[in-house]
This record gives C-alpha cells, structure tokens and sequence, in this order.
C-alpha cells in the first residue's frame, strides 16, 4: 500500500477523489433501484428492464458528448446544469411511477435521466493525468480508481437493494441522487484540479476516429459483453444450485479479484510496454474464464470467478493509460468517456444474449457466452496491437 499513500500529499487532490467517489458511486445503484421500485408497483419486469435499459442507453450515448463539452467548457461550468437536471429528470420519473401515469412518461423521463448522467469516472481520471500527465505515478492514480470502481461495484447493489426493500422502494434511488448530487456538486467546485480547457478546431474531429482508440472501444465492447452476461447467468447459475441469494456472494467475488489486482497491479513498476501488458492482462483474461464452464458447484465457481476477475484490473488500468498517450490533449476526457460507453454497450448486449442463453440452455452451457465474448475482446486486441504502437511513446497530456 505504501505506493498509494504519495497520492494524496498535493493540494486539493483529497477534495476531488472523495468527491469524484461519491459522485458516481450510484453509477452502479441507478438501474438496479429503477427496476426495484417500477417492479414493485406495477409487478413488471418487463417493463423494469425496459426503463432501465432505456436509462443505461442514453447514459452510454451521452457519455462521449459530454465529456467533449467537458473538455471545450471546463468540467466545472458543465456539470452543475447536467446534474440539477438529472435530479430533476430522476424526481420525475419516481413521482410518474407513484402517480401511475401512462407507461411513455418512464421512458421519456429515463431518456432524460440517461442523458444527464454524468460520466464522473472519465473526469476523475482527466484530472489525474492533469496533474501527473507523464509522471510514473498516473499508472499508480489510474490503479487506485479502477479499485475505486472495483467497491462501487460490490457496494453499491447490495445497498440500493437492502434500502428498497427493508426501507421503501424510493429510499435506493433517493440515497443514489443524494450521492450524486452532493458529490458532483463538490466535485465540480474543485476548481484548482480542473484541466485547463484547451483550443481545438470548429470542426475537432473525434478521439474515437484515432486508430488505436477506436481498437480499444472494440476490445471494452467484447469486454463489457462479459461483465453483463456474467451477471445475469451467475443469478441463474444460483438458483439452478437451490441458492439464488449466493449469487451476490458469487458476483463480489469476480469484483474482489479485480480489487485485488488492482492494488497489486498499481504498487509494480513495469518494464513492459504498455501494449505489451495489454496483451497479456487480456490473454489471461481469456484464459481465467476458461474453467467457469465446466464446473457445476457453488464454492468452486466462487473460486473460479476470483480467478477470473484478477485479470479486470490490469486491463481496464492499462486501457486508459492508452487513451492518456493516444487521445489529443484538448479531447482527452472524451477520449476516456468512450471506452466508459463502449463498456456500457457491452454490458446491455452481454445482459440480453446471456439472459436468452440461459433460458434456452441453461446457466452452466450460457457462460460459454461469456468466454466467446473473451476470446472475441483477445482477438480484437491482437490483431490490431499494431495501431497501439504510438502509446508507446510519451505522453501528450
């Protein structure tokens, strides 16, 4: 740990990492509390899962454009509108679900509340590589918040989930936008950690138009197809082992692994290349998920998922370390933003083929969805590294 603890010593980097933290902690509360309080009054799952992959969609479109206004305005004159008019828009759509209005009104709502999301995760790192651009602590800064992502993950559902349901239906959904309200308000008032806005031409062409970027985007959709089908199947894969409520137990696990590696990962110095690193985080990726097809018990698959989920860290740390060095400097936090959507992507196409595979064959035979998402992300990766050449060199930031 002691690699971390130099983080911490400049000015005003306190301020916008417990600020940035809290933030977008609800990044991981928000579709999960809208799907318990819809189902609770209208008993619908459809129509749940509709609303929030309704919501997550318009999050992951939004998230480039965003961070381009970010990067054009300044993070602080652009977060303040979007995120009083997400509280507004997520108000509205718990008054539209307690008044039962017509069914348009979630979706035009969730649009909306989607929309006004903001991508804190790309913004924090800007930051980051603001002050360290260069510096071998960045890989060391870029560690610690893929852990930070890592707690949100495991925290976050268990909490909305215990709230709405020992609580109130609204009580998830009203501690996730206090969180992001407080949070991103704080965040957008530390103005001396702020990238300084950077000229760009009137017709700035966009960082996913780079080569490099644009493989990486490829390979954090394939990525992200195996975080959703993941998801989903590990529920299945509970209750066709009579314990649905392990499946939580079973998902943290998958997590732990990437928390794990992400603080081993970020203490290292590295000899390798960064695209060399990046090959290998995701052949064991590949790899590590290998086994979770063939085992057919709970304590193992917990094991397994463990195993698996070490190689999350170092891929997704290694990814933006890429973005740093391959992004220009007046679109780097569009730039981060993108891998973020491409992730988002993944996540919705991951949770819709896993869901319908597990239906038709079952939990076990659906995670073979999962690995082929895997070698799909290692098969993108290697036969482009090439166009990865130029994160090679220093950074640009």
């Amino acid at each position: 740990m002691g690699a971390y603890r130099g983080l911490f010593a400049m000015p005003g980097v306190k301020g916008f990492v417990v600020s940035g933290f809290f933030g977008r902690a609800p990044m991981s509360m928000l579709g999960l509390g809208i799907i318990l309080l819809i189902s609770a009054f209208t008993g619908s799952y459809t129509m749940a899962g509709a609303v929030a992959g309704t919501v997550s969609v318009a999050l992951a479109v939004a998230a480039p454009l965003t961070g381009r206004l970010a990067d054009r305005f300044g993070q602080g004159r652009i977060l303040v509108p979007l995120v009083l008019t997400h509280a507004a828009a997520l108000i509205a759509l718990m008054l539209c679900v307690r008044s039962g209005a017509p069914h348009w009104t979630l979706y035009v709502t969730g649009t909306v509340t989607g929309l006004t999301a903001v991508s804190l995760g790309s913004m924090v790192r800007a930051r980051w590589t603001h002050l360290l651009g260069g510096s071998p602590k960045l890989h060391i800064a870029f560690s610690f918040e893929s852990v930070a992502d890592e707690v949100i993950f495991v925290a976050g559902p268990a909490l909305v989930t215990a709230l709405a349901t020992l609580i109130n239906p609204y009580a998830g959904l009203i501690v996730a936008l206090a969180s992001t309200l407080l949070g991103t308000l704080f965040f957008a008032a530390q103005r001396g950690t702020e990238p300084p806005v950077r000229p760009a031409g009137r017709h700035s062409r966009s960082p996913v138009t780079v080569p490099g970027i644009a493989l990486l985007c490829g390979v954090f959709l394939a990525m992200g197809a195996v975080f959703g089908s993941v998801d989903i199947i590990t529920v299945g894969f509970a209750e066709e082992h009579g314990s649905k409520g392990m499946s939580g137990g079973l998902l943290a696990a998958f997590s732990a692994g990437s928390m794990v590696s992400g603080l081993w990962y970020g203490a290292r110095s590295w000899k390798l290349t960064l695209r060399g690193r990046f090959v290998r985080a995701l052949l064991f990726f590949a790899v590590g998920l290998t086994p979770i097809v063939l085992i057919g018990n709970l304590p193992l698959m917990a094991l397994a998922l463990f195993v698996a989920g070490m190689a999350i860290s170092p891929t997704l740390i290694t990814g933006y370390s890429m973005i740093e060095r391959l992004a220009p400097p007046h679109l780097l936090t569009e730039g981060m933003a993108w891998l973020s959507t491409s992730v988002g992507f993944g996540v919705a196409l991951g949770a819709w083929a896993g869901g319908r595979m597990t239906d038709a064959f079952g939990a076990s035979d659906a995670y073979a969805i999962s690995l082929g998402s895997a070698l799909l992300a290692v098969l993108i990766g290697l036969a482009g590294s090439g166009l990865l050449r130029a994160s090679e060199a220093p950074s640009t930031a």
